[in-house]
């Protein structure tokens, strides 16, 4: 079979979804090879590090479909084809939302129904093309093919965390079958496709109609390229990602352009040359047309728009003005032009700008280097690197355009003596960037790459010169690393003491990295994960390490074990705290002294400050990173070198004030924040009041009767009233309460809005209250024949029952017979009250009014609820429902939803389905696995310097990078603010120690032998010393740790070998001087 029919039989005819896509991640070169049947793909990446030669084949078949209802064979390798094309059998556009809710709240539902249709080949697999196996396989894909013929070597198991010591000899695509399966057991894995040469494949993809997107990347120790083909044409229907914005307007005028303002709730996000349109707009209905409109002259709360309005209406009220994405069309050339005309490189750091030309050229001079001897450059062998710095300069001085100025010999002698090697970091970080063009090419979401993307990361190498028999293989999984960094490097990696904190999907992505690399797999090693979740389905989508069967089990414990299973020589302590001052007894003193390195895996804000305030503390590394959707960053915190993390915040979120959600919403996160306050109100806050009332009366009311305030009053109120009029006996009781409180929301309650504030009310200042941002509300009459209506009563009744423990009937989620039981119920008209207050002020944060005669009240309350507990049957109590988003069947988002959809109805605001309202209110955080790995990857080159220890601020990187757009931004840390005195300075990064039990005259006499008078010395709150005080100078001949016992009352466990002081000084020139905080060592 010739080559043309080789790629004939293997790319596919037509195209299934929107678009097909040859992802060629090669490691290596690929000869062709035969193929017996045709096998539709959407998407090929190949990564294969040597040359192919003739293997097996083998298929493994699945059916079912996206959540997970299947079954599987593993084919024997003689009949793989007809395996394969039994494929995936049910619906693949089922989206199981609990298990992909979070990577739904980055690609929505249109964008995930591509990729579970998507079919992908991964050529090559080795560390790259496993890592974006892995990727895809928790993307949700329809099917990922697996093609190598090599066989895995003991040099492979440093850089893939799929193969282990027993897979050494096996076919790597065998070898990678099951275990990729156990990540999304709805992927058919098929194995062994030859694949043309690169070129060849892409000239093939670009004039196929329609065209197959075509992916190439490489990985060569610590350096890596990225080239994309998406075809002549590619449409991107989202080029970032991110919701349209949108504006309140104020007011229009008519004018040429016409300035439209915009109330100052929040700044418009709008840029010169963006398309809006006009919504809403009372009185210049021209502008209601529903036509895009280009903005001009973009401030934060007005723009212009290139339209003449002198003749339309005046501009009377209201208007809403909403941006509109426009696809944009990407002509990519093949990679036969590219190559030769690469035009603008994507950069990653601006401190190389001049690097990427430099890579485009050794990246080619190492391909022909392979292709003239058949092998890669020997690690460590000058000649060789010679040899290919003279390739380079040969094909440098055969261009005419785009000739790179100055080869620099240094690095490319560099990337020759990595060459062969793989390693775990860089697959991690590329397996992340080509993962996310995958779903790209697949999809039309997000930007694709656009062509060339170059990376190194050299200043991981070690600062000392190495020796060449430093990089000689030992025969060990580690050669391939070893044979970048060398042995003594790999020795420090091995014998590192770690604490990676979190187990979520930045640690199970960490855990597998340092596993692979040999952190802590030495004698001396030890790596401690630590993490108090246990695992949800949730997690599986993204928490690789994670299967199906391990939910409900502790993340630590469970991810550690899978370490193991990468590499068994792994040692790693498990456990379940949570890192915070309640476990200091565990993370003590003698812990955190022994540590290298501290690794953060966490999710939120106030533990990271804790672990770094620790890390402050005892002069600790700590490489933290983050992940939101597409975007991800790193921050490396290194003692005396960068500022700290908590060094810088960011600003606050803002929040809406408490009158706007109550009572005057103009947008659907205002209604859904409402919506979860008075779910928790509801269904959890008063069952537990109640229940906390029974359990110990006295006690409660006389909290109660002590508070005396205007919270407290409310607290019985709702207690009394659950109790008494809203008590529930029967599925009936709840139903009815469900009407009620529906007519009570969204009747009644604004009828007594708009009766106390009418639709041509005005304020003192004599403008319209209900102007911009307020909407005027309308109420809801209620109708069975509203399946909303209906679907909210079902669910707020289920729900009640529950906290009442009620048996609930089938028939309640009969349309039917719900309808009936709700159309008995018996609603009262309802009474507008003249002297109702509603609170109208922003700045107010309780909407509780206090009363005089609070006290008075609350006694009286106090005994009508003692006369309602009389009429209780005994031992009743009730159960109050915690909020839980992610579970679809136990209707808590049913009622949430629901609440949210009918007050925006009320508001004339546009209203969300079920998954939109989870991700808001739930506060669900956009997660996909690609940010995740490309983190990872970039701490884990990170860490090498920081094991190794002599590297200047220079060498390190802080990473921004979003993979939707594409961007990458790499920059040094910054230094920590220095403080001078005399000829000492020193940082936020200084502890003063002083050792061997001193008293307070030893501590005042250290100080003043610094030029420093120390005249107020605390611990905590309580002051041990002040100069001021005669009688504080009678101690001072006390031991430190007496006057912390006696005087602050402080309590120094067995494990507290010292404490700390906070310590005010001044110069002999009573000038203050700030110093570090002193700890007093008593043991």
């Amino acid at each position: 079979m010739d080559s043309n029919s080789s790629l004939h039989f293997m790319l596919p005819g037509k195209r299934a979804v929107e678009g097909e896509v040859v992802v060629d991640a090669e490691e290596g070169n690929c000869s062709t090879g035969s193929l017996s049947k045709k096998r539709k793909i959407d998407c090929l990446v190949s990564s294969g590090t040597e040359t192919i030669a003739s293997g097996t084949v083998s298929s493994v078949k699945m059916g079912g479909n996206v959540n997970g209802n299947t079954s599987n064979s593993v084919d024997n390798g003689k009949a793989p084809i007809r395996a394969f094309s039994e494929g995936i059998q049910g619906n693949s556009h089922d989206i199981d939302e609990d298990l992909h809710s979070r990577q739904l709240a980055v690609y929505g539902r249109e964008t995930m129904r591509r990729l579970f249709a998507s079919n992908i080949l991964v050529s090559g697999m080795q560390g790259l093309g496993a890592e974006v196996a892995k990727n895809l396989a928790l993307a949700g894909v329809k099917s990922v093919t697996l093609h190598d013929e090599g066989k895995v070597e003991l040099w492979d198991l440093s850089g893939n965390f799929i193969f282990s010591e027993d897979d050494v000899g096996k076919n790597r695509a065998l070898a990678s079958v099951q275990k990729l399966q156990e990540l999304n057991n709805a992927v058919v894995v098929f194995t062994d496709i030859s694949l043309e040469k690169a070129i060849e494949f892409d000239d093939f993809c670009h004039k196929h109609q329609p065209p197959i997107a075509f992916i190439k990347a490489d990985v060569r120790g610590l350096f890596g390229s990225v080239f994309c083909d998406f075809g002549p044409e590619f449409t991107v229907f989202d080029v970032d990602g991110e919701d349209s914005h949108t504006g309140i307007i104020a007011s229009i005028s008519n004018d040429n352009p016409a300035l439209v303002a915009c109330v100052d709730d929040e700044r418009l996000e709008f840029q010169d040359g963006d398309l809006v349109v006009f919504s809403e707009v009372h009185g210049m209905k021209e502008l209601s047309d529903g036509k895009p409109r280009k903005v001009k002259n973009a401030r934060p709360y007005s723009f212009s728009i290139e339209e003449d309005t002198t003749k339309y209406g005046a501009y009377e009220k209201g208007g809403i003005v909403t941006q509109v994405k426009q696809p944009k069309v990407l002509n990519f050339k093949p990679l036969s032009e590219a190559i030769k005309d690469p035009g603008e490189f994507l950069l990653s750091d601006f401190s190389k700008f001049d690097r990427p030309p430099l890579l485009h050229l050794a990246f080619q001079a190492l391909d022909k280097f392979i292709s003239e001897l058949g092998r890669f450059p020997t690690a460590g062998s000058e000649d060789d690197a010679e040899k290919l710095i003279s390739v380079a300069t040969n094909i440098n001085n055969g261009l005419t355009d785009g000739r790179v100025e100055e080869i620099d010999r240094k690095l490319l002698r560099s990337f020759a003596f990595g060459a062969r090697a793989l390693l775990n970091p860089m697959a991690a970080m590329f397996g992340g960037i080509v993962g996310q063009e995958v779903v790209k090419a697949c999809s039309g979401k997000f930007h694709p790459l656009f062509q060339f993307f170059y990376f190194d990361s050299v200043e991981s190498l070690p600062t000392d010169p190495l020796d060449t028999n430093d990089f000689k293989p030992l025969n060990s999984r580690y050669d391939a690393q070893i044979s970048v960094f060398g042995s003594k490097l790999q020795k420090k990696l091995e014998d590192a003491q770690v604490f990676i904190v979190g187990s979520g999907a930045l640690g199970c992505e960490f855990l597998k990295n340092v596993a692979l690399m040999g952190v802590s797999c030495g004698n001396n090693g030890k790596l401690t994960i630590t993490d108090d979740d246990v695992i949800e389905k949730s997690n599986l989508s993204r928490q690789f390490l994670f299967r199906d069967w391990n939910i409900g089990q502790a993340k630590s414990t469970v991810a550690a074990t899978a370490a193991l299973l990468i590499n068994p020589r792994l040692h790693v302590e498990a456990l379940q705290n949570r890192a915070s001052p309640e476990s200091e007894n565990v993370f003590d003193d003698t812990f955190w002294e022994n540590l290298n390195v501290v690794i953060n895996a966490l999710d939120n804000v106030n533990a990271r400050l804790y672990i770094d305030q620790r890390c402050l503390y005892f002069q600790k590394p700590l490489l933290e990173s983050g992940t939101l959707g597409a975007k991800c960053n790193t921050q490396m915190i290194i003692p005396h070198l960068t500022e700290n993390y908590g060094a810088s915040r960011d600003p606050p979120e803002k929040q809406a004030p408490m009158c706007t959600v109550h009572s005057f919403p103009h947008n659907i996160d205002h209604c859904l924040t409402w919506a979860r306050s008075e779910f928790e109100g509801l269904l959890e806050k008063t069952p537990a009041e109640v229940n906390a009332y029974l359990i110990s009366p006295s006690e409660y009311t006389s909290a109660m009767r002590n508070a005396g305030d205007a919270q407290a009053r409310d607290n019985l109120e709702r207690v009394i009233e659950c109790l008494d009029k809203e008590r529930c006996e029967t599925l009936v009781d709840c139903i009815t309460w469900a009407r009620l409180k529906f007519e009570d929301y969204f009747a009644d309650r604004v009828n007594q809005l708009t009766f106390t504030f009418p639709e041509d009310a005005v304020t003192s200042s004599g403008t319209p209250f209900w102007s911009a941002p307020k909407r005027f509300p309308r109420p809801l009459q209620f109708s069975t024949e509203d399946p909303s209506h209906l679907n909210f009563v079902m669910a707020a009744s289920i729900l009640r029952a529950e906290t009442f423990g009620i048996p609930i009937p089938d028939w309640v989620k009969s349309p039917k017979k719900l309808a009936e039981a709700v159309d008995k119920v018996i609603v009262p008209d309802f009474q507008p009250k003249k002297d109702v207050k509603i609170v109208t002020d922003e700045k107010a944060t309780n909407l509780s009014a206090a009363s005089v005669d609070d006290a008075a009240v609350i006694n009286e309350l106090i005994m009508k609820l003692e006369m309602c507990q009389k009429k209780l049957p005994p031992g009743f109590k009730m159960n109050p429902v915690q909020f839980e988003k992610d579970d679809d069947a136990n209707y808590h988002m049913d009622v949430i939803a629901g609440l949210a959809n009918m007050r925006a109805r009320n508001y004339s605001i546009p209203e969300v389905d079920k998954l939109k309202a989870k991700f808001i209110a739930g506060r669900i955080i956009p997660a996909i696995a690609t940010s995740t790995a490309m983190a990872t990857g970039l701490v884990c080159l990170e860490l090498y310097k920081v094991l190794n220890g002599g590297h200047k601020v220079e060498d390190y990187r802080n990473t921004f990078a979003n993979l939707a757009l594409p961007l990458f931004s790499m920059a040094e840390p910054v230094p920590p603010k220095v403080i001078k005195h005399q000829d000492l300075n020193w940082t936020v990064w200084d502890r003063w120690i002083l050792k061997d039990n001193p008293t307070l005259k030893d501590l005042l006499q250290w100080l003043k032998n610094k030029g420093l008078n120390a005249y107020s010395i605390s611990l905590g709150s309580c002051l041990l010393y002040n100069s001021m005080f005669p009688r504080h100078r009678d101690r001072m001949d006390k031991k430190m740790v007496d006057l912390a016992r006696d005087v602050a009352k402080a309590e120094l466990p067995t494990y507290r070998r010292h404490f700390d002081v906070v310590v005010a000084c001044e110069d002999d020139e009573d000038n203050d001087i700030d110093i570090p905080q002193i700890s007093i060592y008593f043991r």
